[in-house]
């Protein structure tokens, strides 16, 4: 008689590997519907840092904002991602048409370790400062941060996140509730106060943008920005600074 030694299968009720900590953040994030956001506490620094490669790896979109310790996750909504690009097609279409001079950042991860402070905008731009950071890979935030940054509030209100950008020193924070569009301009005391002016486009037309973002209901992008261009150019020159 022949014997065999026979290898046992591989069992297959092991219990399976614990997730990372980034793991289990995208997991949750992946959970979320456009629009819903969660707030989690705490989770450090590193694991914030290691949720941003998780995301990157797996091609997800989703917004972080990280708060000493306090982390929100929001994937945002058609409808936001729509007004966002509007808006940036206004404000860019004003400074090409009126002879500014700027660098658009889009949704630039503005983070810092040193303050334990990172969000990401819907739109930001450097303006004023446009020259010292062109041709830059990598922006050091402690120095440069964007002269102004743009937030949609269909879905969310950005004013739980105001503190997160004062202490990243963001100068200039416009914001649209999808009827109005407003300013906050940073106060020596780091506080933001509403302003009538923009510094960092101090000629913007903020009683006619909100005319050009509701046509985002029946139009295209495309024809938005040239009827908006159209009325630019329509306007009487600007009279000379006295």
């Amino acid at each position: 008689m022949t014997t065999a030694t026979m290898t046992p299968p591989p069992a297959t009720d092991a219990p399976p590997e614990p997730l990372t900590p980034p793991e289990r953040l995208l997991r949750i994030a992946g959970a979320l519907s456009p629009g819903q956001r969660v707030t989690i506490d705490p989770v450090t620094w590193e694991e914030y840092e290691g949720l941003m490669d998780a995301r990157e790896a797996a091609g997800r979109h989703f917004r972080l904002t990280y708060d000493q310790g306090s982390l929100e996750i929001m994937p945002t909504s058609n409808l936001h991602e729509r007004l966002k690009k509007i808006l940036a097609l206004l404000i860019e279409g004003w400074l090409d048409e009126t002879g500014g001079r700027y660098l658009s950042s889009g949704g630039l991860t503005i983070r810092r370790p040193d303050r334990q402070r990172g969000f990401e905008p819907d739109e930001c731009y450097y303006v004023q400062n446009w020259a010292k950071v062109k041709g830059l890979g990598e922006i050091d935030f402690t120095s440069h941060p964007p002269d102004l940054t743009v937030e949609v509030e269909v879905s969310r209100t950005a004013a739980p996140r105001l503190p997160v950008f004062a202490g990243l020193n963001i100068p200039e924070v416009w914001r649209y509730d999808g009827e109005r569009l407003t300013v906050l301009l940073l106060d020596p005391a780091g506080v933001y106060l509403p302003s009538t002016v923009s510094r960092a486009i101090p000629n913007f037309p903020f009683t006619e943008a909100p005319r050009f973002l509701t046509m985002a209901a029946t139009e295209d992008h495309g024809t938005i920005s040239r009827e908006f261009r159209t009325w630019v150019r329509a306007l009487p020159p600007a009279a000379p600074p006295a």
